[in-house]
């Protein structure tokens, strides 16, 4: 549930997901030639020089070759920047069109093209051959995606530019002095703009027969509708962006006189361009949402069943069919239903398994009020779930991330569209710590039970443990450093939950029912994924079979089947990948026997950053070669 989603999950239109920001989450082309060069053949950055002799000076030359083409690349991207920590091109806000999509695309093939001619494989130690074949694999994987790159919705109950562009501004757009402040002013007046590119997008995309299910247009108008609500825009509190506005220029060291300036600027800009790039917004909602047909899976758009083979294969990276991944999803449930069951019988409960969840469900001594003070105590929990796992987590791992880890509740005006929980990784240079985010809208719909593996997935061990470790490696270029794999990410957090069992947690059989649980759901998104977009299952089908095979609560339920219908592919992400990792550990463990070495695995699957899972597997069996002497 990272927020690569996440791990940062940028997740509207697949057009924006293959653009610079994917650097920061998916298995995209991630490298260039300089912005604004020509990219027809050698690319100017290029150098025709024959490879050293000595390996680890080839290593050392090939990385910052990666390290140069990265930072050309996402030099074209100012909200990747700001995510980076950086505060290069800090007024601008990101290009939307397709024009600058294809100029990406045509960077990442010529540093491909570039990368041949001045390495070979042979040259290059182990380890350099590593990079050398991730950067080749992932532009060519680039490649292939592109053809679907304009298949994703950009408004989704995954979220849309009116709600993402706010959570830049407020959660990574630090004003440290009076030209940051001119700087967000600056973003808040491209929204015009933004929302021009937005439009024309999702009217292109029309055009080709793609428009986004009936179910989104209804909960991205309302959260969009909370950005402009108060002041400026009418009476009342300030609205989000004008009261971060307000204390961020508050807390400069600057005379009150220049500090009502800025203030000014910024509420002439929320009423002016950015009210009107919204407005802009709303009138391609109201467009577009007429020509909506229904709340279909992929198989329902042109050439649907390619595209969503395309996305299993990025997401889980492997060659599994939609048929394979429904009968692995079908086999998970039927196994860990069996393990619920065994539970149950524990506690003494009299009564079917089904019946078991709904006395979870709508047991008063198993939620939390639905309050401040309801809401607060969740955190609490949070946060006292991942300080155990940090006090223990030296005898399981070899290194510890350096980032700090906090965990926050969704901002009120994106619970809407928020998913129920996720992590959002720090920056580089330590100006912003690992988040981990819980959607806390309605308390009424959350499970006491189930916080404790949810705490474990997406902060410790999970996802933090992960993807801050990943960006604190030393050696290895940036592309790697801040990419990732869906079935790696997700796989790990996954494991990560159950993970906290074997550390001594879930001290009662009901928070291991909830870990159970939590377990369940992902092999439930197995079978709902593929029966949505492959096996045509209607929405109404998918949500039956979760409220028929899950713990979730009934919100959270549609919740997950909405998301599946936007998000295709990345469900199945989880489950494939713990299940490699799993499968990995046994391999370990039947291989070492007495010298297998727990802290020694994790460092394996951690130690090189995110994998597909087949060099996952290349890595684990060198491991093993290793302890085996």
């Amino acid at each position: 549930m990272s927020r690569y989603k996440a791990v940062v999950r940028k997740r509207g239109s697949l057009l924006k997901q293959l653009s610079i920001a994917a650097l920061l989450l998916a298995t995209t082309a991630c490298a260039t030639a300089p912005q604004g060069a020509s990219v027809a053949g050698a690319p100017p950055s290029a150098t025709a020089t024959q490879p050293a002799a000595d390996p680890a000076a080839e290593d050392a030359r090939l990385l910052a070759f990666l390290d140069k083409g990265f930072d050309e690349m996402v030099a074209r991207s100012p909200e990747s920047l700001t995510a980076l920590g950086s505060k290069e091109r800090y007024g601008e806000l990101d290009d939307y069109t397709d024009a600058e999509a294809q100029r990406q695309r045509a960077m990442a093939d010529a540093q491909l093209a570039a990368m041949k001619s001045q390495f070979t494989l042979e040259g290059l130690s182990p380890a350099g051959q590593l990079s050398y074949r991730l950067y080749e694999q992932q532009v060519t994987n680039g490649r292939e995606n592109f053809e679907w790159r304009r298949y994703g919705f950009p408004v989704s109950t995954n979220g849309s530019p009116a709600g993402d562009i706010p959570v830049l501004l407020i959660n990574q757009h630090r004003i440290d002095s009076v030209a940051d402040a001119e700087a967000y002013v600056s973003r808040l007046k491209a929204v015009d703009r933004v929302m021009r590119e937005v439009a024309d997008e999702m009217r292109g995309q029309a055009r080709m027969g793609i428009v986004p299910p009936k179910l989104n247009f209804a909960p991205v108008r309302a959260d969009a509708k909370k950005i402009v609500t108060g002041a400026p825009f009418d009476k009342g509190a300030d609205s989000a962006l004008f009261a971060d506005f307000k204390t961020k220029v508050g807390k400069l060291d600057a005379p009150a006189a220049e500090k009502e300036r800025l203030i000014g600027e910024a509420r002439t800009a929320l009423t002016g361009p950015f009210r009107q790039g919204y407005q802009t917004f709303f009138s391609v909602l109201d467009e577009i949402e007429p020509q909506a047909k229904g709340n279909d899976g992929v198989w329902s758009l042109p050439r649907g069943d390619e595209y969503y083979a395309n996305r299993l294969r990025m997401f889980t990276t492997t060659d599994l069919t939609a048929d394979q991944i429904h009968q692995i999803g079908l086999d998970e449930v039927k196994r860990i239903q069996g393990e619920m069951e065994a539970i149950k019988q524990r506690v003494g409960f009299k009564g079917t398994l089904q019946q078991f969840f709904q006395h979870i469900k709508t047991g008063k001594q198993f939620k939390y009020p639905n309050s401040e003070a309801g809401r607060q105590q969740y955190l609490t929990d949070a946060k006292a779930f991942i300080a155990q796992v940090m006090d223990k987590a030296p005898q399981w791992f070899e290194r510890l991330p350096k980032a700090p880890l906090e965990v926050r509740a969704v901002e009120k005006f994106r619970e809407g569209t928020a998913s129920v929980a996720f992590y959002n990784r720090p920056a580089p240079d330590g100006s912003r710590p690992g988040i981990y985010y819980v959607n806390l809208a309605d308390m009424t719909q959350v499970l006491k039970p189930q916080i404790e593996g949810i705490s474990y997935h997406e902060g410790a061990p999970g996802h933090h443990f992960q993807l801050a470790r990943q960006m604190e490696l030393t050696g290895i270029p940036k592309f790697r450093l801040f990419g990732g794999y869906g079935a790696y990410v997700e796989g790990w957090g996954l494991y990560a939950e159950r993970l906290g069992k074997e550390m001594g947690f879930y001290q009662n059989p009901y928070s291991e029912f909830g870990h159970l649980s939590l377990e369940l759901w992902r092999a439930v998104r197995l079978v709902t994924d593929t029966g949505l977009h492959s096996k045509r299952w209607s929405r109404e089908r998918a949500i039956q079979y979760f409220q028929q095979n899950s713990l979730l609560s009934e919100a959270d339920i549609v919740r997950e089947v909405e998301r599946y219908i936007n998000w295709p592919g990345q469900a199945t992400s989880y489950k494939i990948g713990q299940l490699k990792i799993i499968e990995l550990r046994r391999k370990a463990e039947a291989a070492l026997g007495d010298r297998f070495d727990i802290r020694a695995f994790h460092e394996a699957v951690l130690g090189q950053g995110a994998l597909p899972l087949d060099v996952l597997e290349q890595e684990v069996d060198a491991y093993i070669a290793r302890a085996k002497g």
